[in-house]
């Protein structure tokens, strides 16, 4: 069972004495070791006196915190309207089907996460992905297939 370190026990005291500091303080965690541990719920639930569900629902509730560990790379595919009127949904297929995962899902080697998003704020140039953080616009299914193909 992963238990915290001592840098972030002092985030979870530093938070949790702030309103609204759980929001941060999950950021904090992700930002450190990449997920937020479900073993960690009832001592963050217990620092900011909520409920383990309250936790749990906040924690759920929102797409870019993730509970398992990501893969080495993280591909995020804008689902908006404009990257949808311009095709993202071939994008989408395609890149399932070269990774073999849906959203949400980790590639079997670890290799890619692949997750949802909605919007980049790069609509003009859609359909739009992220891979690692840099953006890529007008993207297609073959560019996407290469992206991806880049990372093996």
């Amino acid at each position: 069972m992963r238990t915290m370190d001592q840098k972030l026990l002092d985030s979870l005291a530093f938070y949790s004495t702030k309103p609204n500091g759980l929001i941060p303080f999950y950021h904090k965690v992700q930002e450190e070791i990449g997920y937020i541990p479900k073993e960690f719920l009832p001592q963050i639930a217990s620092s900011f006196n909520l409920s383990q569900a309250e936790v749990y629902g906040v924690l759920t509730f929102y797409a870019d915190f993730r509970t398992k560990p990501p893969g080495n790379n993280i591909l995020k595919i804008c689902r908006a309207e404009a990257c949808q009127a311009n095709g993202c949904h071939k994008v989408i297929e395609k890149a399932k089907e070269t990774l073999k995962i849906d959203f949400g899902g980790t590639t079997a080697d670890g290799k890619v996460t692949l997750l949802p998003t909605f919007c980049f704020g790069n609509c003009a140039n859609g359909p739009s992905v992220a891979l690692n953080g840099k953006l890529y616009g007008r993207v297609d299914a073959r560019k996407i297939e290469n992206l991806i193909h880049s990372l093996r």
